[in-house]
């Protein structure tokens, strides 16, 4: 039973192997691009904080825009990484 199962993949994926693996390929990117949306999320997160942090003390606004702008960077890198995986994934 088990054999067969395994000897129908192996038949399968030796027969389609080309659009099988450009298919998994632009899946796998798709799912890389998700990872796009929990950045921006962060980042929309943070920055309202700041400004709330801002609007209760306005005399360290500098102090908060140089902490807000560092997180936003260092949150964004996941953002980018998952965009080079995409699209290192397409160049395929």
């Amino acid at each position: 039973m088990i054999s067969n199962i395994f000897n129908t993949v192996i038949r399968f994926a030796t027969e389609y192997n080309e659009h099988f693996s450009s298919g998994m390929a632009y899946l796998g990117a798709g799912i890389a691009m998700i990872a796009g949306f929990g950045p921006a999320l962060g980042q929309g997160f943070a920055a309202g904080k700041a400004a709330e942090a801002v609007s209760r003390q306005p005399e360290v606004q500098n102090k908060i825009l140089v902490t807000t702008l560092v997180t936003q960077a260092v949150a964004e890198t996941t953002g980018l990484y998952s965009l080079l995986v995409a699209i290192l994934l397409l160049g395929k």
